[in-house]
């Protein structure tokens, strides 16, 4: 099963807006989402995105946080896909790691 890892910042409900959209579509039962926050357990993200088939960043809020994560996959040669909420001004260094927006 292809695991995804999801980054995102905290600055908004992703509870709500992120994390229930994927767990109640089909794709939860075809692909393991890593979704970070969805307890309060200590998640090693480093290690966890090294073993990812790819991460999905939703990049409407910027996060240093998320910068970070993105920057290892990028060093881990793990794939990239950012989404974003449109008109949202997203961050022009994002091309630095994906072409995938």
């Amino acid at each position: 099963m292809l695991q995804i890892y999801v980054a995102h910042s905290r600055d908004f409900d992703y509870k709500s807006d992120l994390y229930a959209p994927l767990r109640n579509s089909p794709l939860n039962t075809q692909y393991k989402f890593v979704l970070p926050h969805e307890t309060d357990e200590f998640v090693n993200s480093k290690d966890i995105i090294k073993n990812s088939h790819f991460v999905i960043a939703e990049v409407s809020y910027p996060a240093i946080g998320e910068g970070i994560e993105l920057g290892w996959a990028d060093s881990f040669l793990v794939p990239i896909f950012c989404i974003y909420k449109e008109g949202s001004k997203i961050s022009g260094s994002l091309q630095a790691v994906t072409n995938f927006i």
